[in-house]
């Protein structure tokens, strides 16, 4: 019988019956699957090895999903390798080992396809121009907003609790002179609601009280 078919009645209570108490290697055999099925299937039927079988002195060879005469092929308790302790000098690498070795700045697959140079351009997802500043880690640290950079070629080094904003609200217009450096406080008052005009302090109270009482009805008619 093919692997991938499915489970009749018969074997899955077959497994249901057994699997507390017999080996899972002994349980394939007898429904004829693998041993990785019948451990996939007990995982989904919610069964567990009993008492009884953890009792058993060959419990520890048989939870393996291998039959047991394959843990005697396995490392022994406390093994120690052969190489424990063995220091190579520098550059040490025997045979064609070095051919295939990465070389310091390797770049493969995914990696150099999408790889881009210091130097390179990109638009964040918030809409600003950043550049690629260097190689190093971590990732977000390779990229750095353009008019944050003419402001510190300019102005020099932004202070904490600071940031660089544009006079005229255009973040495309990256000129010294349309750059200002605000508190963090400063831009919050300045993004707030209540400096919006009436009407569209309206709409936004307006939409927010749409989506409450849709997300409402959602919890109420959701099973």
């Amino acid at each position: 019988m093919s692997s991938r078919a499915p489970y009749n009645d018969d074997e899955i209570e077959t497994v249901r019956i057994n699997y507390a108490d017999w080996p899972n290697f002994l349980i394939a055999y007898v429904v004829g699957r693998s041993v990785s099925s019948v451990h996939y299937l007990a995982n989904k039927l919610g069964l567990r090895k009993g008492p009884g079988f953890h009792r058993n002195p060959h419990a520890h060879l048989w939870a393996t999903w291998a039959r047991p005469n394959a843990v005697a092929c396995r490392f022994k308790r406390n093994h120690v390798p052969h190489n424990k302790g063995v220091r190579r000098p520098p550059g040490w690498a025997p045979g064609r080992m070095a051919e295939t070795q990465f070389k310091k700045g390797h770049r493969g697959g995914r990696a150099r396809e999408v790889y881009q140079p210091i130097g390179a351009t990109r638009i964040s997802k918030d809409g600003y121009l950043q550049r690629k500043v260097n190689d190093d880690m971590p990732l977000q640290h390779r990229w750095r907003a353009v008019h944050v950079l003419l402001w510190e070629e300019h102005r020099g080094p932004v202070p904490p609790g600071h940031q660089v904003g544009f006079l005229n609200g255009d973040k495309s217009d990256i000129r010294i002179e349309n750059l200002e450096l605000v508190s963090q406080g400063e831009r919050m008052r300045r993004n707030s609601i209540h400096n919006l005009p009436a009407p569209l302090k309206r709409v936004i109270h307006q939409r927010a009280g749409l989506v409450r009482s849709i997300n409402h009805r959602r919890r109420k008619t959701t099973p």
